[in-house]
């Protein structure tokens, strides 16, 4: 059993407040909580609205029908009145016809608290009613976010929720709501998950301009910049941003920078340096619908293809595309890990819906681990930065360590020494692209989750994982086998491994059907496989309204 709470109104009006508040409480008590916002880019103004899907077992996805819609101003009523189920309530800011149950919040606010900035525990108290749930839980998780603020404004909002569910009282079990475990879940938003990883992985310096979706990344970094010994610093552009990290990585400094596609593309230049001098740069790009400035507070994958062959010349690169927050947080250690072992750059592929999205989450660990940064202790007398070697990682030792660390944009030698020799270059050229075959050997295979036996794959690759779970989960309830593979790790691929997974080769049954589930308008990463030496007919299932994809649209498009 699950239900779908939708808080709608203007950007101001405290929607992602209500939201956050119904989160935390339902969490509290228990339920699985799947959160996700839609906004525009509006300080003020405009629709936005805020969905906690709440139910008794994990979710993976958002869904398109609200069961309960709390609409903050008359405008959200009319437009999302029609996507409210048929056995579903609506709740409205001052008077309201029809059926819906109106509550003037921010005057109930003002009445009760002194301040209409408390509709948001008015309207909390009064979804608590409608869902038929005890007040008690919510009563208790305000006194924990407020305890700063002193027991006076603990029972303001006490007050305020207690009189929303008062106000309710006509509509109390109207929605049903599923029975909470009372054991406390932990949620973690995609942003969160990004910040700790890399927090704890030991990033010491982070540089990057606010762009969204990136941004909440660089302020949660700078949240725990005290506890972890973080230096933070917001440049002055996007091209200060990405050679202020090179600088660091070159002194030996875990670094990384933050910025969406518009931001990477100012960063490209520096990124190819980084290729040149072999950095462990990282750099975390939030995608949103583009070109130019798009869809700003939208979501997208629409720079897969962007970031493989960003860059001037030709360099080794790894790319990363979390589905989850668990994965975010594994693959934010797993990003600066690979970076600094194969002294290479490595991208970070997020996206708005990731980025913001909250679920329940198993405990993410804040312990600090540092990553081995790979870096000689003791440099031998005839150390040379750039030594050509088999997996072409050249050993690595700090300037001012006791060996000379030299280096050059421009093609140089193995002692970092700029060079006409052209069989010098190629050399060092050779060296570099082998890098590419290491990071390959080591890649993340594709996740599979669904059927054994199934005729249909969908193939997926970073916040397309959650969709597609509960799309499989869908099929297979309807009786129809199906399966996924999610890909995490998006470039290098083991393209070996890959078709096997893919049942392609090495004697397991192939699938039928294949069916390329992206947030794109041309099939990216169908693209990257072929690119990869994967052949195989992927039919494609795109999205590209800047809107995230619901496990229940995906099973209506496969059309079993």
């Amino acid at each position: 059993m699950d239900l779908n709470l939708r808080i709608a109104g203007e950007a101001g009006q405290g929607v992602q407040t209500t939201g956050g508040l119904l989160v935390g409480a339902l969490a509290e008590m228990g339920l699985h909580v799947f959160a996700m916002q839609s906004y525009m880019s509006r300080i003020r103004g405009g629709l936005n609205w805020f969905d906690v899907r709440i139910a008794d077992e994990p979710l993976w996805s958002g869904r398109r029908e609200a069961d309960v819609l709390v609409a903050l101003r008359p405008e959200a009523l009319a437009t999302l009145q029609p996507h409210v189920a048929k056995t579903g309530a609506v709740i409205l800011d001052g008077e309201c016809r029809d059926g819906c149950l109106g509550i003037p919040l921010a005057k109930v606010a003002k009445e009760m608290g002194g301040s209409d900035v408390m509709a948001n525990a008015v309207a909390a108290g009064a979804v608590f009613a409608v869902l038929g749930y005890d007040l008690k839980p919510l009563v208790d998780y305000l006194s924990v976010i407020f305890k700063k603020k002193g027991p006076e404004v603990i029972g303001k909002n006490h007050r305020c929720a207690e009189e929303g569910a008062r106000l309710a009282a006509s509509f109390a079990g109207r929605v049903r709501g599923p029975k909470p475990s009372g054991r406390p879940v932990t949620v973690a938003s995609g942003t969160e998950a990004v910040g700790l990883g890399a927090a704890t992985a030991g990033v010491k310096f982070v540089a990057s301009y606010p762009m969204t979706p990136s941004t909440g990344v660089f302020t949660y970094l700078a949240s725990v910049a005290d506890a972890y010994g973080i230096v933070v610093e917001q440049a002055e552009d996007e091209i200060a941003a990405i050679n202020m990290v090179a600088g660091a990585t070159y002194a030996g400094v875990p670094a990384m920078t933050t910025t969406s596609g518009g931001g990477f593309s100012l960063m490209v230049e520096g990124l190819s340096l980084a290729g040149m001098l072999e950095l462990p740069v990282v750099i975390l790009v939030g995608q949103r619908p583009g070109p130019a400035t798009g869809l700003p507070t939208r979501t997208a994958q629409q720079d897969l293809l962007f970031a493989l062959h960003a860059g001037h010349g030709e360099f080794p690169r790894a790319i990363f595309a979390p589905g989850t927050p668990e994965q975010a947080y594994h693959l934010a250690r797993r990003a600066l890990e690979t970076a600094h072992k194969f002294q290479t750059p490595v991208i970070l592929l997020t996206d708005q819906f990731l980025a913001d999205l909250q679920v329940d989450t198993p405990p993410l660990d804040g312990t600090l681990r540092p990553i081995d940064r790979h870096i000689l202790a003791s440099p031998p007398p005839d150390y040379v930065r750039y030594a050509v070697t088999a997996s072409g990682i050249s050993p690595r030792a700090l300037p001012g360590g006791g060996a000379p660390v030299v280096l050059d944009s421009d093609a140089h030698t193995e002692d970092g020494h700029i060079t006409e020799d052209l069989e010098a270059h190629v050399r060092l050229q050779d060296k570099r692209m082998a890098k590419l075959k290491g990071m390959a050997a080591e890649a993340l295979g594709p996740e599979r989750y669904g059927d054994e036996e199934a005729e249909t794959i969908l193939i997926c690759w970073g916040s397309t994982y959650g969709p597609c779970r509960e799309a499989v989960d869908r099929l297979r309830a309807k009786g129809e086998p199906a399966a996924m593979l999610h890909f995490s790790q998006v470039w290098p691929l083991d393209a070996g491994a890959v078709r096997r997974a893919m049942g392609l080769e090495g004697g397991v049954k192939r699938p039928k059907r294949f069916l390329g589930v992206e947030g794109n308008a041309t099939g990216q990463f169908a693209i990257v496989l072929r690119e990869a030496g994967v052949e195989a007919a992927v039919e494609p299932l795109l999205q590209c309204d800047g809107m995230p994809f619901t496990g229940e649209a995906i099973a209506e498009r496969t059309g079993l």
